[in-house]
């Protein structure tokens, strides 16, 4: 076993919504990895607005472990404003995201901390790299969004990339300073710089209870991982509507000669219902993409906080 360095904390960062099932089997598993950490640890469990009985358990786990500490939202905000929450009240020297689930590898935190410690590293990040026993068209769906990213953004989102990671408390300050409301962690984590490395592990299953993630809150978290983070969709409307226009110039050429031509008027409605369908289904497309945006900043300008605290301890 390491000999421990009192003076120093890493703090875990665990965000948690209906996961009354996995509490305690997460926490009895981090007792046992915590004897080869090299450092002391302070547990904060982050509750988004859980409707079982999750704070109960947190409540309870915190009278038994004075490094067990919870903060409770008033509502459900959504994991990523439990994680910007987490990092907030995280003070340890080093910070750690993971999730109660276990899907996230603790056995792997020893030497995540490790690297950190004494490696050229701000921060060790985790990499799942086996989707095998996940449905296909998520994982194909999965696979094609870190493709589109990286060709959109400006930034290299690692493939299977996980929040589950350590990072020095330097780090946690920079990725606080961008106190955004749409928020995206994965790509602030890339955002902010710093020496990062990965580690790869094979995918596994969760210990207990039932994701909240279903694919639509994937499609959307996808969704605002792009506004978020490119600009690319506005400048394909803005090509998609120059191809639109110079059809129609070339449309229009085209009906004028015939008809001088032929000295009739076009006939055919069929193809003019086409091409009005055509440029009005360009235009909703347009549209859309645009609003999204507009939602984006509309959200930004209102200021709100990010989330509401009920109960901390």
């Amino acid at each position: 076993m390491s000999i421990k360095n009192k003076s120093a904390i890493l703090s875990l960062v665990v965000p948690v919504h209906n996961e009354e099932a996995t509490i305690n089997i997460f926490y009895d598993t981090l007792q046992d990895v915590k004897k080869e950490l090299p450092i002391g640890i302070n547990f904060y469990f982050i509750d988004d607005g859980s409707d079982d009985k999750t704070l109960s358990i947190l409540k309870i786990l915190n009278q038994k472990d004075e490094n067990v500490h919870y903060l409770s939202f008033s509502r459900n905000f959504g994991k990523e404003a439990a994680l910007y929450a987490g990092l907030q009240h995280a003070d340890g020297d080093y910070v750690a995201v993971m999730d109660v689930d276990l899907q996230d590898p603790p056995e792997l935190l020893p030497e995540m901390l490790t690297e950190v410690m004494n490696g050229p590293y701000d921060a060790v990040g985790t990499q799942r790299v086996d989707r095998r026993r996940k449905k296909i068209i998520r994982t194909w769906f999965s696979a094609s969004f870190y493709k589109w990213m990286n060709r959109v953004s400006q930034m290299h989102l690692v493939e299977g990339a996980r929040d589950y990671r350590v990072m020095t408390s330097q780090m946690v300050e920079a990725i606080l300073s961008l106190s955004e409301n749409q928020r995206f962690s994965k790509g602030i984590f890339t955002w902010v710089g710093f020496s990062t490395k990965y580690i790869s592990f094979e995918d596994r299953d969760r210990v207990a209870g039932k994701s909240s993630w279903t694919f639509w809150n994937l499609t959307k978290y996808g969704i605002e991982g792009i506004v978020s983070f490119s600009t690319l969709p506005l400048t394909i409307v803005t090509f998609l509507g120059l191809f639109s226009f110079g059809l129609a110039v070339i449309a229009g050429f085209f009906i004028v000669v015939r008809a001088l031509i032929n000295n009739t008027s076009v006939a055919g409605w069929p193809s003019m219902a086409t091409i009005v369908l055509f440029i009005g289904g360009i235009q909703m497309l347009s549209l859309g993409v645009i609003g999204r945006y507009i939602a984006a900043i509309f959200m930004e300008t209102k200021n709100r906080p990010i989330y509401i605290t009920k109960e901390e301890k």
